[in-house]
């Protein structure tokens, strides 16, 4: 493992220091999975990632995306982070996108660039599926609000593009701050189904040229809660179209994360309903803070 190289970058940040950490790890073909968990424990991010080839594989990237506890199929910000190392450090020219071969298929992110350098990035995640619909006192139990705190003109489900979680609708800032995960409540509500975090949203936006506020939880993750999500913003970008909640079949717009826990994060969600299927694309800014190698 000497000679381990590694990057640390911040996805969906404006600044350094915002957005969501991320560990994105090279040369790992000689890593066994128990190692990559270890060093994801290590590291402790939300998640870290791990290059498998220097070259395509099938067209695309190989990569696996870890927690400190689990390995997932797909996450957001772990595949515009990974995206971003690949433009920047293994194909080192501006290109107009880079395939992910991860668990769950082949993801394309795409690149816009400012000034030649690398500025926003949209990953195109799998077409929403829509789940169940969960009891309403439980899920506010599970995060120690009142269930008139819910906005009851939107259903709370499970959503999935690619991992699912619950998606829930909030009235207000003023709630979404009141939210804190009740451990009990919380892992009897998961215990038996599919998803295991929960993202809540306001309408009501920290600044005024914002759309949205979101908090997320994922303690089964061994994320207590999470800066900037861009897998569960690609289920609540389908979930706003699929209720029109801005009373169209389209969204374009600009939502808040983070701001709770000190790590302010932007997510740019673009999606619209074409016939029976909904397309989803979630994009942000990726900015490098470190490099380094384990030995």
């Amino acid at each position: 493992m000497n000679g381990l190289k590694y990057y640390i970058v911040d996805v969906f940040a404006e600044s350094k220091y915002a957005g969501n950490q991320l560990a994105v790890f090279r040369n790992v073909h000689s890593l066994t999975t128990d190692m990559m968990q270890k060093i994801a424990r290590e590291i402790n991010y939300s998640e870290t990632t791990f290059i498998l080839s220097e070259t395509e594989q099938n067209g695309g990237y190989d990569v696996r995306i870890f927690t400190p506890k689990k390995e997932l199929p797909f996450a957001g910000h772990p595949t515009l982070g990974t995206a971003y190392i690949i433009q920047q450090e293994i194909i080192q020219k501006p290109i107009d996108k880079v395939m992910l071969n991860l668990k769950v298929g082949q993801i394309p992110v795409t690149f816009s660039y400012k000034d030649k350098q690398a500025n926003i990035l949209f990953m195109r995640q799998l077409p929403p599926t829509f789940g169940k619909v969960p009891d309403t006192a439980e899920i506010a139990e599970a995060l120690s609000i009142s269930i008139n705190d819910i906005d009851n003109r939107f259903p709370i489900q499970e959503v999935s593009t690619g991992v699912p979680n619950f998606v829930v609708p909030l009235k207000n800032t003023a709630a979404l701050k009141k939210c804190r995960i009740n451990s009990d409540k919380y892992f009897r509500l998961i215990e038996n189904i599919d998803s295991k975090a929960i993202l809540v949203f306001s309408p009501e936006p920290y600044t005024p040229e914002n759309d949205l506020s979101v908090r997320f939880f994922a303690d089964y993750y061994g994320v207590p809660e999470d800066p900037a999500t861009g897998s569960a913003n690609g289920c609540l970008a389908g979930y706003l179209v699929e209720y029109r909640y801005f009373g169209e079949d389209r969204i374009d717009i600009r939502v808040e994360q983070g701001y709770e826990i000190d790590r302010p994060s932007l997510l740019y969600l673009k999606a619209g309903r074409s016939g029976d299927k909904i397309t989803v694309n979630v994009g942000g800014r990726v900015i490098k803070v470190a490099e380094g190698e384990f030995v």
